[in-house]
């Protein structure tokens, strides 16, 4: 007799839909992780104060730099709240934008400016004409960027030198507490729970950057949603090949145990 097929249905799983909710980081003083690795960047904004101080920089000018994920943007907004300053991304200066953000500065309740990412700018007219009018208001204002200013591609002359002459401080990499606590963090930010174990495997095997910490765990977010279940060693070994280190990704090609991703 011939047997019954089961129903399509139960025989295949059907995968999660990733729903494309963005991840919004939130920029807020109590949630900033310090260390000393971000000391020199703190105590030079003064961001321990509450209230808006006048900075002692050269020229009251200052330009936060490091690697990408090490906490510049939200220092930046730390101090922004605090200065009441404008806030502005770099990619956001064009040449059809900065005649506004020109008018923009203008107004009353704008006491300083930021520019996060200004290494990115792609209208070097257009900061130098804010390094202009800022000067003449008397406005405080930090840039930031992943390289100090005397290595961007600035073809201007005269900005160039302008940049090359503000105070620069550095955020150096994370150490090893503050990789942990970051790691942990951005776990709970974006609801995935992951023993401890499993903490301790990426940690070891993960290069030591903020950077691939941040990009390690937006990773493994997008996989769970797509394919449902929690983070296990097999989805980070699928996920995770190219940041892995070296060494380990070797030791599974030599073994003669099989990995299985079943999980994925």
């Amino acid at each position: 007799m011939q047997k019954k097929s089961q129903p399509r249905h139960l025989m295949d799983a059907p995968r999660q839909l990733a729903l494309p909710f963005p991840y919004n980081p939130r920029f807020i003083h109590s949630e900033f992780i310090r260390a000393t690795s971000n000391a020199g960047a703190r105590a030079w904004l003064g961001i321990q104060h509450n209230t808006r101080s006048i900075p002692t920089w050269p020229d009251q000018r200052l330009v936060l730099w490091g690697d990408s994920g090490t906490g510049k943007t939200h220092l930046l907004q730390i101090w922004a709240d605090k200065e009441e300053a404008l806030f502005l991304p770099g990619s956001i200066l064009s040449q059809n934008s900065s005649v506004y953000w020109l008018e923009k500065i203008k107004e009353q309740w704008v006491k300083a400016l930021v520019i996060d990412d200004a290494d990115l700018i792609t209208n070097p007219q257009a900061l130098l004409h804010l390094l202009n009018l800022t000067k003449e208001l008397g406005l405080a204002v930090v840039l930031s960027g992943r390289s100090p200013p005397s290595r961007w591609d600035i073809q201007l002359p005269d900005l160039a030198s302008r940049l090359r002459a503000i105070t620069t401080v550095k955020i150096e990499q994370p150490e090893d507490a503050l990789l942990r606590i970051l790691l942990l963090r951005l776990l709970a930010e974006r609801q995935l729970v992951v023993p401890s174990t499993m903490i301790d495997w990426l940690l070891v095997r993960l290069p030591r950057t903020a950077s691939a910490i941040r990009e390690a765990v937006r990773r493994l977010d997008e996989a769970t949603l797509a394919h449902g279940g929690g983070v296990t060693r097999n989805l980070a070994i699928r996920v995770l090949e190219d940041l892995l280190s070296f060494d380990f990704i070797e030791s599974l090609e030599e073994t003669e145990e099989p990995l299985f991703f079943s999980d994925f």
